[in-house]
């Protein structure tokens, strides 16, 4: 069994191993596609893979879309070059459920695949060609986040940009650069309307990105590389959108035993390929069963039904709610207390937490007891509902290869988010911050992770985090078991407002974020004890 147009021809073979294959004409879609492009995705990643592609294949195979997906690799090409195209754009997508079920599904949504290079003439005329289309509805993205800074660590312009700047739109060598070429090419060609979507993960990405895009044409235009109407263009909503959106679906990279499953089956050609760039790709994706992605409904130029595929569309005021109450409270604050908490007993699964009484009781309690009271109802997605399918079925999940080493990269980034936007609720409201109780405990627990050392007094190597040779020294001397005086070591840290969102001090919390420390030092099993103490 070859994953390609010639191997898929046996769909009986297919079928007989329970894999679900295209039900549409791909043929007459793929013609349909190139002629008359609407969807083009940057970024040819696990995400869009398991993600928009998979729900594109379901609206095709009900027949409520006609044409495809184009995806462009702009980061990496030899994803496009080993992966998609050797594969004829096919990719297996294996959903892990919850209840040990798993469903393949061979996906054929993407019809054609191409290189955002703009030293390949061909690659990029080809992309140009099916800018200058008045049928393209809309160009979407999974590039990260950092795919829209235009600076480094320290602010500073990044040397592929400012070249850019300098050079023009003829053959930028930056990601947004190239981007921002193509559409500088569909203004050219009539201005017709179109709509430029995030789907990262990261808050107001449509501003991000919009913001990226105008930086060029703005330059451009002050050095007279392109027409002065370009900046008109880029800024009319009713030309260019850039809506927001809020995506959420786990998608770990490619497993191994999912990998030797698909080989069991008789697939050839399964396994992993790392690129030159260390991108980890395969031909398959695997997932789990939820997902999430809510938009504004932006699209000047129009777009398909794809509400019918599960996307939800609304208002931008909503969709800030949704990715609030997701990033504040019901998901990302209980997976970054389960990571700091897991690295620190044990645990390398975060499915595996759920199964420790102590973690899991952590967790409810933050998200139901001490987040859920302040969180603001989006209306679209009901705030208890979505916590008890995040800790009933989403983190319980076996079947998801996560781990709490993985989820706690980079946490001193994502304590002021996570977890400072309740404590300013609490205070916004009225509310006694003397109920958060948990939350601390957290922040004690973070502290106590830095020492990397876990409760049984064994080494660990911490996660990769900006902030560890500036927060590391403050936890450096501490030994399990010994007296120290904890206050004047984590003061610096405590009323950083930056990290916690809140100077401690100033919010009255440091004293009890002190003494939570104490306690998970006091010798080997303290972390334990402390959680028992405290999660009842």
């Amino acid at each position: 069994m070859i994953l390609n147009k010639t191997g898929l021809q046996n769909a009986a073979e297919w079928e007989a191993k329970g894999y679900a294959l295209p039900k549409f004409d791909h043929e007459a879609v793929t013609k349909a596609t190139k002629e008359n492009p609407f969807w083009i995705h940057f970024g040819a990643g696990n995400i869009f893979k398991a993600f928009q592609a998979n729900v594109a294949q379901n609206l095709l195979n009900e027949g409520l879309l006609d044409r495809g997906i184009i995806v462009a690799e702009g980061f990496d090409y030899e994803i496009v070059e080993k992966m998609n195209r050797p594969h004829d754009d096919y990719h297996v997508l294996v959903t892990l459920k919850a209840d040990g079920s798993v469903e393949k599904t061979v996906v054929g949504s993407v019809v054609e695949s191409c290189i955002l290079d703009s030293e390949n003439d061909a690659e990029f005329n080809r992309l140009k060609e099916i800018f200058t289309k008045e049928s393209l509805q809309m160009a979407t993205f999974t590039i990260t986040e950092k795919g829209y800074s235009l600076v480094n660590g320290k602010g500073e312009i990044l040397p592929a940009v400012a070249a850019d700047f300098v050079n023009g739109p003829a053959k930028p060598a930056s990601y947004i650069g190239k981007v921002a070429s193509l559409l500088y090419t569909r203004y050219q060609n009539g201005a017709t309307p179109i709509s430029m979507v995030s789907t990262d993960n990261c808050s107001h990405n449509g501003d991000k990105l919009h913001a990226a895009v105008v930086a060029y044409a703005e330059k451009w235009s002050e050095n007279g590389l392109v027409e002065a109407g370009f900046v008109d263009y880029i800024n009319d909503k009713n030309k260019v959108a850039f809506p927001w959106s809020m995506i959420d679906k786990i998608t770990p990279r490619p497993d191994a035993s999912v990998e030797q499953m698909l080989i069991e089956d008789g697939l050839e050609g399964m396994e992993p390929v790392i690129t030159s760039k260390n991108t980890y790709v395969a031909s398959f994706v695997n997932a789990e069963e939820c997902e999430y992605l809510v938009i504004e409904d932006a699209f000047p130029n129009g777009r398909p039904a794809l509400e019918k595929g599960g996307f939800m569309f609304t208002d931008r005021e909503t969709v800030d709610k949704v990715e609030r109450m997701k990033v504040c409270t019901c998901l990302n604050p209980l997976h970054t207390a389960l990571a700091v908490y897991g690295c620190l007993l044990g645990h390398t699964k975060i499915s595996e937490e759920m199964n420790d009484t102590e973690l899991r009781k952590l967790v409810e309690r933050i998200g139901y007891v001490e987040g859920l009271p302040v969180v603001v109802n989006p209306g679209v997605l009901d705030p208890k509902e979505f916590i008890d399918t995040v800790l009933n079925v989403r983190i319980p999940n076996p079947f998801m290869p996560d781990t709490p080493q993985r989820i706690a990269t980079d946490t001193s980034q994502k304590l002021a988010i996570r977890f400072g936007e309740t404590i300013k609720n609490y205070i916004k409201e009225g509310k006694d911050l003397a109920d958060l109780k948990l939350i601390p405990l957290v922040f004690a627990g973070w502290l106590r992770y830095l020492m990397a050392v876990d409760d049984n007094g064994n080494a660990f190597e911490l996660s990769a985090d900006p902030l560890l040779e500036t927060v590391c020294p403050h936890v450096a001397n501490f030994k399990l078991g010994e007296e120290a005086d904890v206050e004047a070591a984590l003061k610096p840290v405590l009323e950083d407002a930056k990290i916690f969102g809140v100077n401690l001090y100033e919010v009255g919390m440091a004293e009890k974020v002190c003494g939570y420390f104490k306690e998970l030092i006091a010798g080997p099993g303290a972390v334990r004890a402390t959680l028992k103490k405290y999660v009842d």
